[in-house]
Order: structure tokens, then sequence, then C-alpha cells
């Protein structure tokens, strides 16, 4: 071995932080073991549930078989939830371009836009799917429609900060060229911006539109339409058979939507 490798020192095995660090990491784990002591269900509470749960007269033998009879019906009904996740994720999409636009630095045109912009997005994010659901429903009344503003509204916030951040970490060689020679913001925007992050818009509006499909059959529950009526009044009636053929037939669509949108992912980015 030679003298300066034998004088060298190994690298740490762990890196030295401050006291501010550490002192986070011990308030992070103590909020971490907290949270699960004070509301995670205990373990004698789980023993009597899963009991109840195996029974023969329980809630899961109550499921088998699942009750076929009225396939048609559920099936209509998960046509109009994948219509009203089709339709809330296209203009969710569309109309959160803008607003991403509007929340990136080198492209927002005042840094009051920009704030208020990012208020937006952060706020339809901010408020679950169901509220907007509630909201919807008291301004257009129950049905399909109140489901689509809502996933439309989600999807903004959701699509918005992604395009956003797409744009922020897009080459900037581009656009300064063109902006060195007079192009327009929206000439630049769609000469250089756009080009860049297509394959980041691409992965996020397929995810947006996953996403749409999982929370439209949710919607249902409050009256936005869909087959989520269907599942709550199955549950009500203590048809369970029933409950359990929609629940199979929303994971059909589920993953058939996940497996397609991959297809599509692979082919285009």
């Amino acid at each position: 071995m030679t003298p300066s490798l034998a004088r060298s020192a190994p690298p740490p095995r762990f890196q030295h932080r401050s006291l501010a660090e550490y002192v986070g990491i011990i308030v992070v784990l103590a909020l971490v073991i907290t949270s699960v002591v004070n509301t995670a269900p205990p373990l004698d509470t789980l023993q009597r549930g899963a009991a109840r749960l195996f029974a023969p007269s329980g809630f899961l033998m109550q499921m088998f078989p699942p009750d076929f009879t009225h396939v048609d019906r559920i099936f209509w009904k998960l046509l109009e939830t994948l219509q009203m996740a089709v339709a809330g994720a296209a203009l969710g999409l569309i109309c959160a371009v803008p607003f991403a636009i509007l929340a990136t630095d080198r492209l927002s045109p005042h840094p009051l836009i920009k704030t208020a912009a990012r208020g937006c997005i952060a706020f339809f994010r901010t408020v679950p799917d169901l509220v907007w659901a509630i909201f919807f429903i008291i301004v257009v009344g129950l049905g399909p429609a109140a489901g689509v503003l809502a996933l439309m509204i989600d999807k903004i916030g959701f699509a918005g900060r992604f395009f956003a951040e797409a744009m922020e970490e897009a080459d900037t060689g581009p656009q300064d060229a063109l902006r060195a020679i007079g192009a327009s913001r929206m000439g630049i925007i769609f000469s250089a911006v756009f080009p860049a992050c297509l394959p980041s818009f691409t992965a996020t509006s397929l995810f947006a539109l996953e996403k749409s499909v999982r929370g439209s059959a949710a919607l249902g529950l409050v009256g936005a339409g869909g087959i989520g009526v269907d599942l709550k009044v199955a549950f009500d009636l203590f048809n369970y058979d029933e409950a359990l053929t929609i629940i199979l037939m929303m994971l059909i669509l589920v993953v058939g939507v996940e497996q397609g949108s991959s297809w599509i992912r692979r082919k285009l980015i």
C-alpha cells in the first residue's frame, strides 16, 4: 500500500449534520410515533374486526358469490363514470396550461400574476375533489355535470403544478435565443417551451386521466353521477353481493385505463 493511500482516511459512513437538522429529524420522528400511537387502531380491535369479517354470517361472506344480475345497468353506469373522467380530465388539462404559464418565473408577465396563479393552483389542489363535487352539486344540481366540474378543478390543481415545474426546468438556451431575435412571448412558449416539455406534459396528462377515473367513481357517493351512486345504494340496502360486482367491474375499468395509459406513455415518450 502506498503512503498516500495509507494516510487517506475512509469516507464517513454518515454525513455529519448541523444541530438544527438533528432537531428537525427528532421532531419528525416524534410526530410519526405520536401519530401512530394516537390514531392507529389497537390490536384487540383489529382482532375483533377480523373475526366479524370472516365469520360465517360476516360482511365478507355475504359478498360471495357476486351478483351479476344487473351487469348491464352497472356497465352503463361505468361508461358514464369513464365519460365523466375523460371530460373532467380533458377540460382540467386544457385550463391548467394557462395557469401553469402564468405561474412560471420566466413566462409570467408580472410577479403578482405569478403569485396569484400559484395561489390558485395550490387552492384547487388543496380542496378535496369530494368537496368540489358538493359545491358544484349546489351550483348545477345532482348528476354527472357536477362531477365533471369537480374533476376539472381538481385536475387544474394537479396538472398545473407539474406543468409549471416542467416549464421551470426546461432548457433556457432556446428561449434566450428566440428572445434575442425579438420573438414574442407566445412564440417562445410554442416554439421552445412546449416542445421541450412535451414528454413531461404527456406523462402528467396520462397520470391525471388515471387519477380522474379513480376519483370519478368516488364522486357518485355524494350524488355527482357515475357508478358511485349505485355502490352507495348497494351498501345502504345491504346488497353486498351486488356491491362486490360493482367493485370488481370498477377494478377492471381502472386497471384497463392504467394499462392503456402505460402503453401510450411508452409509445410517445
